[in-house]
């Protein structure tokens, strides 16, 4: 019994102690748990797989604007496409303009409160005024026969009932009759609507979202018919568009599309203007000039014209139109065809408009090209308007001067930034087709990283457009530094980039500037240009005109480098980790061939001879000094010296390097979540300086702390991590060795009052 009570007692000890197991948290770890499986849709390299395939929609469409009173009037045929392998019961079609419905619900989900003070004005809008109706009013929804189909409205989606199944390669058309009044989106916002000019009673519109649209059918996640709420963007088809637009006789238009009667709408002043554009690729053209645009400006036209576009491949339509445009146009020669630089703007634009629009519009042209492949359409319009959004071919964009025609550096600056943007929108997400409502850091994210690249090309092609001051283009996102007060921020208010848009705290930093500059710093830091480049290209090229998914982005950026960046997806996509990498110490030795202690073990251990090892005595502990009077170096050991002239030829002595003379041992800890390449640039003696890149694998064992021997013939006076802030560190403080002492902001004022 006392021999079993002991054996017991012995185990419950063992059981205390022991440690309980763990999942594997390794920050390697690959990404297989949040990853799909690969199937025939698509690849486990991140291409489209053999059996991969996408919907088409195709729209006839009959738009009139009421200017008067500001509504819009349509009728549209749609044709939908089945290329799914399924059997299809009913069809999902977008009413994004129900956002604006008088019965929204999403005014309801954001919180509000009462404020102490607010203007009269607010106070009548908030609590007075009946709210704006700017939701669609559907009149009729039928088949190409005119019978009703049956079909039932949930906010901002509408399921139409099919008369019989649609199987897999069969065509259904359908017919939607609707109108809606047009928003104010200067007052009331919104992604398009018009701006009032109450000093000559016009309106400049810029008309999207305007009409019924097909969701998308995917092999992910069969119909997305998730609702707008007003903030996360659209899923859509691919599809050809014919569209006929009716606007007052003396309004400028463009559009998504070639303009088919153009012959019929231009004057022969404005198509002799047209045709010099086409051959023009250092200025733009004008087809409508300042003068002309203020005279038209001054009277109503009562007569009525039709616009006809036609646009194949796109997923979408936008359009603008007004009697207040100027309108310009240059051509852009990329690698494989010439395109046309187009821009819309009102006086109230310029100079600054006319300055740097389209020539902004033709710098995107050539950088997103290069980083992705050639702009396949034949035009993109950048329009004025005091918000930025995008379409196929057409883009809205803020930036005006004030009434004396005076702009800032941040005016010009932004209006540069937003057309970049706004344009580049044609490659992400128009051309190269992710689903917006669920992932916006597809869309923004990739375009704004690849917005900076533009920004910076930018600042070379055009250097006049430069402020004497700055030296290059001063992007607000994509360089690490400019991330680093997000990253280190309350982790309250903080959410991974992997959320949907619609749910994330600090959206622009979320979606826009994290993404941004995670591929910033993938290119610049981790990958290189060169490998991160191609793989990019190779990512475009692949899902050009197709519906790619975050796994297939971040499997073909690896598949085409043959880096395995699991460990960076994850930490800078799936967690909000931060970087914050220091100098935990540094510990300096020098050389000795004399035994001590450690030594006499160690040779005890393996049957060695002590006077056969190279010792090592760390700065301050006896025999330091003494050991750099002899010399400090390896060389000067007497058994090293034997062992060289034993195993060396003399050529095999000459050619061996330096000995070094000054040994350190730098330990680095991570106080932050990510792993990252530790950057350390070493400051020597006389003045030099190097830098070594230990890359991120360099945590694969321990993710706390890790140390690096260093063997130098020239004495380290300082060593600093990350010295260029490449790495977005939130907190470089202890990134330096020595430490550096920055003086308090009341050493500040103390001294300076003493001075």
């Amino acid at each position: 019994m006392l021999f079993a009570s002991f054996s017991l007692y012995a185990q419950n000890e063992e059981k205390a102690e022991r440690q309980q197991g763990h999942t594997n948290q390794n920050k390697f770890k690959q990404l297989y748990d949040e990853f799909s499986t690969p199937n025939m849709f698509r690849t486990g390299s991140g291409a489209p797989g053999p059996n991969y395939y996408q919907q088409q929609a195709d729209y006839k469409m009959d738009i009139e604007i009421d200017d008067d009173n500001a509504k819009l009037h349509g009728d549209e045929t749609i044709t939908y496409t089945n290329n799914s392998p399924d059997d299809l019961r009913y069809l999902w079609v977008q009413l994004d303009q129900n956002m604006r419905a008088r019965d929204s619900k999403t005014p309801l989900i954001s919180g509000s409160g009462i404020r102490p003070a607010t203007s009269s004005s607010r106070a009548v809008k908030s609590y007075l005024q009946e709210s704006f109706d700017g939701g669609f009013h559907i009149e009729a929804v039928k088949d190409t026969d005119g019978k009703d189909l049956p079909h039932t409205i949930n906010r901002t989606m509408m399921r139409v009932e099919l008369p019989q199944v649609l199987k897999s390669g069969e065509k259904f058309s359908f017919q939607i009759k609707w109108w809606y009044n047009i928003n104010d989106h200067v007052k009331d916002g919104g992604r398009s609507g018009y701006e009032y000019f109450e000093e000559n009673d016009n309106r400049i519109y810029v008309i999207a979202q305007f009409y019924p649209r097909m969701a998308v059918y995917n092999d992910v996640e069969g119909w997305q018919n998730s609702q707008f709420w007003g903030r996360d963007e659209f899923a859509l088809p691919f599809g050809n568009f014919d569209v006929n637009i009716t606007v007052p006789a003396d309004h400028i238009l463009d559009g998504t599309g070639v303009l088919t009667n153009r012959e019929e709408i231009f004057t022969k002043d404005m198509m002799k203007r047209y045709k010099k554009a086409q051959k023009s690729y250092d200025e733009p053209v004008m087809i409508v000039t300042q003068e002309e645009a203020e005279k038209t400006e001054k009277s109503k036209s009562k007569a009525k014209k039709t616009w006809k576009l036609s646009a194949k491949m796109v997923r979408d339509f936008g359009f603008a139109t007004s009697r207040k445009f100027l309108w310009d146009m240059m051509a852009v020669k990329l690698e494989t065809k010439d395109v046309m630089a187009v821009s819309l703007y009102s006086k109230e634009g310029n100079p600054l408009w006319g300055q740097w629009s389209t020539k902004t519009v033709a710098s995107t042209f050539k950088t997103y090209s290069r980083m992705t492949f050639d702009y396949p359409y034949h035009k993109s319009i950048s329009v004025h308007a005091p918000m930025g959004m995008e379409y196929p071919m057409i883009s809205f964009n803020f930036g005006r001067p004030d009434k004396e025609g005076n702009y800032s550096d941040r005016t010009k600056y932004g209006m540069i930034s937003v057309i970049i943007h706004e344009v580049g929108h044609n490659w992400f997400p128009m051309i190269i087709n992710s689903d917006e409502r669920q992932w916006t850091w597809m869309d923004e994210g990739l375009n704004t990283f690849t917005q900076y690249v533009a920004e910076q090309d930018f600042a070379e092609w055009f250097p006049d457009a430069l402020s004497p001051n700055d030296k290059t283009y001063p992007s607000r996102r994509g360089p690490a530094k400019n991330i680093v007060r997000y990253m280190g921020g309350n982790q309250d208010y903080i959410a991974p980039i992997m959320t949907k848009g619609l749910n994330t705290y600090q959206f622009g930093n979320n979606a826009y500037g994290k993404p941004a500059t995670a591929l910033n710093i993938l290119r610049e830091t981790v990958m290189g240009r060169e490998l991160f480049d191609y793989a990019f290209k190779e990512y475009a090229n692949r899902w050009k005109f197709k519906h790619p998914t975050p796994e297939d982005f971040f499997r073909t950026m690896e598949d085409a480098s043959a880096i395995d960046l699991d460990w960076y997806w994850r930490g800078w996509f799936y967690t909000t980790d931060y970087t914050d990498i220091g100098i935990k110490e540094v510990k300096k030795f020098a050389v000795s061939g004399t035994p001590n202690d450690n030594g006499k073990r160690l040779a005890d251990q393996y049957n060695r001879d002590p006077n056969s090892l190279v010792y090592f005595i760390e700065e301050g502990a006896e025999g330091y000094d003494d050991a750099m009077k002899a010399g400090g170096t390896i060389d000067n050991v007497p058994t090293v010296k034997e062992y060289i002239m034993d195993n060396f030829t003399p050529k095999e002595q000459k050619q061996m390097k330096k000995a070094p003379k000054y040994f350190y041992q730098v330990t680095f800890d991570k106080p932050g979540g990510l792993v990252m390449p530790i950057i350390v640039e070493y400051t020597y003696a006389d003045g030099t300086k190097a830098r070594e890149t230990y890359p991120a694998q360099i945590w694969r064992l321990n993710d706390k702390e890790v140390s690096k021997a260093i063997a130098s013939d020239k004495e380290i006076v300082s060593i600093t991590v990350d010295p260029d802030l490449e790495t977005a560190d939130v907190d470089t403080s202890n990134n330096t060795w020595p430490k550096e002492v920055k003086e308090s902001d009341f050493d500040k004022f103390k001294n300076k009052v003493t001075d």
